[in-house]
């Protein structure tokens, strides 16, 4: 069965919030802007996933709530799991929580950080491309579970780069 996997990493944060720890820092006002962009792409290429697994990372909560916005009514049927331990996690933790994605979703997008993102595209693909923030990684891998799908190789369709998406 073919998947599709959307690696996408949080969209730009405020590194002059008052935030107390890494994990609270926001969205900065260009994060915002891009997250949108990168929703509004997914859409025009086909890409909604049927579920987001997301850090609690507040930059990463935010980044899909702006998705969600630019998204509107289409993304009333995307589910969403926060989960902790994709927060600062690469592709180990991701093949970790695979185990237990529905087979049924065969669009999923996962929302985390670098490093390990960026070592999870290469692993799975082979690219030595860097995700910067709010990049979205569009891949297609096979098998009849997740789990399945992420012990094999994948193929990189797309690399989204908000800035160069059309303007607003």
């Amino acid at each position: 069965m073919q998947r599709r996997l959307i690696l996408m990493r949080h969209a730009k944060s405020a590194w002059d919030s008052d935030a107390e720890r890494d994990h609270d820092r926001p969205l900065a006002k260009r994060g915002k802007r891009d997250a949108a962009r990168i929703a509004r792409e997914l859409q025009t290429l086909g890409w909604l996933p049927d579920h987001v697994y997301t850090s609690t990372a507040r930059r990463a909560r935010q980044t899909w709530k702006r998705m969600m916005r630019a998204l509107e009514d289409a993304a009333e049927d995307i589910g969403i799991t926060r989960l902790e331990s994709l927060y600062m996690a690469g592709l180990p933790t991701i093949r970790d929580e695979a185990s237990d994605w529905p087979a049924e979703h065969t669009t999923v997008l996962v929302l985390g950080h670098n490093p390990g993102w960026e070592e999870a595209l290469h692993a799975l693909t082979g690219s030595d491309e860097a995700m910067t923030t709010g990049n979205a990684a569009l891949l297609v891998g096979e098998g009849a579970t997740w789990a399945a799908a992420l012990a094999h190789p994948w193929r990189r369709v797309a690399l989204l780069r908000p800035r160069e998406l059309a303007e607003d």
